[in-house]
């Protein structure tokens, strides 16, 4: 029945730290919806953001900062042009390139921490 993820909620301590990384170091696009709400968009998905202590309603049980773990796919550059693109913009690889299994098969990927030291996976998909 379900299709695919349409968007989430990242709940952050600090909106324009929040925009900066994802738009800067991810290439996500910010977007402005709703009375003022930011959302960051990617390919056909969205990731909106509430602001800890200022969430929208209805929200998670228990939103926090910090309690995501996130994979995303990248494309149009290489995995060592990937590292060099977090290297120059001081982002520090926790671990990788490692091998795992994504949603469709094998993947390579990177893992960073976004500003609530989310976890974020950046990964590609490898050639069968």
């Amino acid at each position: 029945m379900i299709q695919r993820l349409d968007h989430l909620v990242l709940t952050v301590t600090d909106m324009e730290k929040t925009i900066r990384f994802y738009t800067r170091i991810l290439g996500m696009e910010e977007e402005t919806f709703g009375s003022g709400r930011k959302a960051l968009r990617f390919g056909q998905q969205k990731i909106n953001l509430h602001e800890a202590g200022k969430e929208f309603e209805p929200k998670a049980k228990h939103p926090m900062p910090g309690s995501a773990d996130l994979c995303f796919i990248f494309d149009g550059m290489t995995m060592g042009q990937l590292i060099n693109h977090l290297g120059n913009n001081d982002v520090e690889i926790e671990e990788g390139p490692v091998r795992r299994t994504g949603a469709l098969g094998p993947i390579v990927s990177v893992y960073v921490r976004d500003p609530d030291q989310n976890l974020i996976e950046i990964s590609r998909y490898l050639e069968e």
